[in-house]
């Protein structure tokens, strides 16, 4: 899997940074398209950095959940 180039705190606060100033020239800024921006907008929103790494430990919590679940499975058809 590809290592993404932005952490998700950069992100956020390139998201802060482009609503006060235009997003084309935020985005040369960082060397990103403007559909990237619109496009981490749509994921984030109005998100701040904390919020962010909770969502994440929700999401990593769902998969450990369905990991946990498959294994259950997986015993009772032994």
């Amino acid at each position: 899997m590809r290592k993404a180039r932005f952490t998700e705190d950069q992100r956020v606060r390139i998201l802060c940074e482009a609503d006060t100033t235009p997003v084309a020239q935020v985005a040369k800024q960082h060397g990103l398209s403007e559909q990237t921006i619109d496009v981490w907008r749509k994921r984030y929103g109005k998100l701040e950095a904390a919020d962010v790494k909770e969502l994440r430990a929700l999401h990593e919590n769902a998969r450990l959940k369905q990991l946990l679940a498959e294994r259950d499975r997986a015993i009772e058809v032994m």
